[in-house]
Order: C-alpha cells, then structure tokens, then sequence
C-alpha cells in the first residue's frame, strides 16, 4: 500500500480503507488476522498511533474484533458490511457528482449510460 499524503484524506482513514478492500478481495478472509498497529507503523513508516486509529476505525464499525493478547481478527459478516457501506455512501456520492457534472455538460442520461457501461466493459470488474 501506498499513503497518499497530499490527500485531504486522513492517514488513518486511507489504512481502514486498504484493509477493506483487503477484505473485499478476499486477501483477508473471515477470521483472518490482520496487522498489528505496529506492523503497520513499520511497513507503512508512520506513527504507531495512527495506524492504531485505522484499526480503531475498523473495530468501531464491527469490520474486525479484537482477541484479548492476539490481536485482531476479520469479522463473518466483514465483506457484506464493507460493501454495503461503499454503495450506500461512497458509490452514491460518486455518481451524484457525476449527474451533477453531467448536466452542467448537457449529456443525456442515454449518453450517460452507455458511456458508463463503455467503461465498464473497458475495465472489466477491477
């Protein structure tokens, strides 16, 4: 993974979202352990205390659940709750921005669509 610090987006935030699409991929499946803040301090060179907030974020939102002196451990139902989520917020601000400068642009919503599903086809399921 790669941090992008010129991002209005905090560190913390760009760590749970890696490890969610970790999950989402199936690199990380239900039960699997993930990494400890400080692995992630050292592979990602930031402070423990931010990777520690990444996880945090994790715990937080029932993605992972915490074993006392093990660690933490991807929950059963991490993929559904992470997809969910991204469609629901993520993927419905996308394409609301993505109206919105669409009819600034005076593009059909047939012209719309079929350049979405060029696209689509183009890229295939990345």
């Amino acid at each position: 993974m790669i941090l992008n610090h010129e991002s209005m987006k905090p560190i913390y935030i760009q760590i749970a979202e890696w490890l969610e699409t970790e999950i989402i991929k199936g690199s990380l499946e239900v039960d699997d352990k993930i990494y400890s803040q400080y692995q992630l301090a050292d592979l990602l060179n930031i402070n423990p205390a931010t990777a520690g907030k990444g996880l945090t974020k994790l715990l937080d939102d029932g993605i992972v659940y915490k074993r006392r002196g093990l660690g933490m451990f991807v929950t059963e139902n991490a993929r559904e709750q992470i997809l969910l989520k991204r469609k629901n917020e993520t993927l419905k601000v996308m394409v609301e921005d993505l109206v919105k400068e669409a009819n600034y642009l005076q593009v059909s919503n047939e012209e719309l669509l079929r350049m979405i599903e060029a696209t689509r086809n183009k890229r295939g399921s990345d």
